[in-house]
């Protein structure tokens, strides 16, 4: 069956930087778009970034030259590059892919203090 694991999250000051990973199975993960989105408390599910087979990447306004998504074919993982960190990019952060259905990871909190 398909799993989505992350890892990665934790907590940094105003600044810092986290990697977020996204280990993938039971998809053809070369041929799949990945995508993070997180999620703050009382907010609504909001997408982060994105990249496709080809290696064509997306962002969200709000991340635009701080964040770098990147995929590894080889690992069948995906990756989140958090630079720059700000307390308003604490979110709890999911990795999300389709295959037929939607697929979602467990999530992994990144908190951020000021």
């Amino acid at each position: 069956q398909v799993q989505l694991v992350e890892s990665g999250g934790g907590l940094v000051q105003a600044g810092g930087s986290l990697r977020l990973s996204c280990a993938a199975s039971g998809i053809v993960f070369s041929l799949k778009t990945m995508y993070w989105y997180r999620q703050a408390p009382g907010n609504q599910r909001d997408l982060v970034a994105r990249i496709t087979p080809d290696n064509s990447s997306n962002y969200a306004d709000s991340v635009k030259g701080r964040f770098t998504i990147s995929r590894d074919n080889a690992r069948r993982t995906a990756y989140l590059q958090m630079n720059s960190l700000k307390p308003e990019d604490t979110a709890v952060y999911y990795c999300y892919t389709w295959q037929g259905r939607d697929y979602w990871g467990q999530g992994t909190q990144v908190t951020v203090s000021s």
